[in-house]
């Protein structure tokens, strides 16, 4: 289940809900996940809003595209390992912060389409959710190689290419 909050309207507009339910959806379908199982909240919001949540809880006082809170630690043991496997009792995943100025701007400048670059950061935070990071190269690869597929599977561009690969 995907609970959508929309604080700053242009997000509806946008179509936020309907972007982050089918991002979320293919995360679930990749790890095998059932949304009648789990919940994923989803906050749209503006620049404003997201810094004073990065600075509340990272004590960056800065925006930032995409914010996320697991319900649990599940990270993997080592460097480019797996992380711990969601177990069919665990509802409430996590939480999930999208300001619109940020992602709008970063869509702009690197011309992409918005919808593409929102669905990006929406896999990319609920890979978050289940455990994947990119603090180390290994798991950056891991994770980065896991949105890619996921991507693909929606029929969206790999995020990490750059010009002429």
């Amino acid at each position: 289940m995907i609970d959508c909050v929309i604080e700053d309207p242009r997000w509806a507009d946008a179509g936020l809900e309907g972007l982050s339910t089918r991002a979320t959806q293919y995360v679930f379908d990749h790890f095998g996940l059932a949304t009648d199982q789990h919940e994923v909240a989803i906050l749209g919001c503006d620049d404003a809003r997201i810094k004073e949540l990065n600075s509340d809880f990272r004590d960056k006082d800065t925006a930032t595209n995409v914010l996320s809170w697991p319900s649990d630690e599940r990270g993997a043991a080592v460097p480019g390992g797996q992380p711990d496997k969601i177990s069919p009792d665990e509802f409430e995943l996590g939480d999930i912060a999208i300001s619109f100025d940020t992602c709008h701007r970063e869509a702009t400048q690197a011309n992409k389409p918005f919808e593409h670059h929102v669905v990006h950061l929406i896999v990319h935070a609920n890979l978050h959710l289940l455990g994947y990071d990119h603090i180390d190269d290994k798991d950056a690869a891991l994770m980065e190689s896991i949105e890619i597929d996921i991507l693909e599977k929606m029929g969206l561009p790999n995020p990490y290419a750059f010009d002429g690969e």
